[in-house]
């Protein structure tokens, strides 16, 4: 299979630099990083990608068995990493790609030497001693109403999970970002986001990792930036100065300093 074209790889930036993937999170595609992308395009080659089922991916490709985890969705990435050849990429993963990215580093070590992990979650339930931000029945109570009703939860939710009611335009952005993903495929990216639960593998992480939070998110509170930061042994942590989940758009200017400030206390 055309890996490329599967999963609508471009490739931007410097063709010599050091490479950077930045990969999307539910219900979005590589677009929502279209105000990253020329912060790292002078010194870095740019990898981005749409998970199969998101985006411009090839549809055909989508088996519901195999995006019924996020390990099905981590192979998408490796396999991206592997038609490129990358070695020691630095994987930008936003919100379940940050876990997505964890699962990849772990599987194909080689190809990915550091994490940025934006708004991530490692489980977005609560559980004795954790706070995810949700009840089960909440969880429960989501997708169920996504599952009735796909473009009304999409119309809903954008807003809630951008944050930015003074941007009324990132909400739509959002939300047409959603209707244009298939129901069915959606369906199944959102049960595999909301009832996943990364935390042991976080514990796991061998590479240089930033942790980047927003002050405040309604889709992953800061006592699950600070989980993170704890569980990856090493990592930074960056509280970016910013509301929702989504900062790489309501807020690029902090989001892209924290990476590159990042990137260049790698080389």
């Amino acid at each position: 299979m055309d890996i490329r074209r599967r999963n609508n790889v471009t490739v931007t930036g410097n063709p010599r630099g050091p490479v950077v993937v930045l990969a999307h999170g539910f219900g979005c595609d590589q677009n929502m990083w279209r105000l990253t992308v020329p912060a790292l395009a002078d010194d870095y080659r740019v990898v981005l990608f749409d998970y199969v089922g998101s985006g411009r991916s090839d549809l055909s490709a989508f088996r519901e068995d195999r995006y019924a985890s996020l390990e099905g969705y981590a192979r998408d990435a490796v396999e991206v990493c592997e038609a490129l050849d990358l070695r020691d990429a630095v994987f930008v993963g936003h919100s379940v790609s940050a876990m997505i990215g964890v699962l990849a580093a772990d599987m194909a070590p080689e190809r990915i030497g550091a994490l940025v992990m934006v708004a991530p979650s490692p489980r977005y339930i609560d559980d004795d001693g954790y706070r995810g931000g949700f009840s089960a029945q909440d969880i429960d109570e989501l997708l169920a109403s996504l599952e009735a009703n796909y473009l009304g939860w999409s119309a809903a939710m954008a807003p809630v999970i951008m944050g930015a009611p003074d941007r009324p335009e990132l909400g739509e952005e959002l939300r047409n970002s959603f209707c244009a993903t298939d129901p069915d495929m959606a369906r199944v990216f959102a049960r595999t986001t909301f009832l996943s639960d990364s935390r042991e593998d976080l514990g796991n992480v061998k590479v240089p990792t930033l942790v980047l939070e927003c002050t405040q998110d309604a889709i992953a509170p800061r006592e699950v930036g600070a989980f993170v930061h704890r569980t990856v042994p090493g990592s930074t942590l960056v509280t970016l100065d910013a509301v929702g989940h989504c900062p790489h758009l309501s807020a690029p200017e902090a989001t892209n300093a924290a990476i590159t400030g990042f990137l260049a206390g790698l080389r």
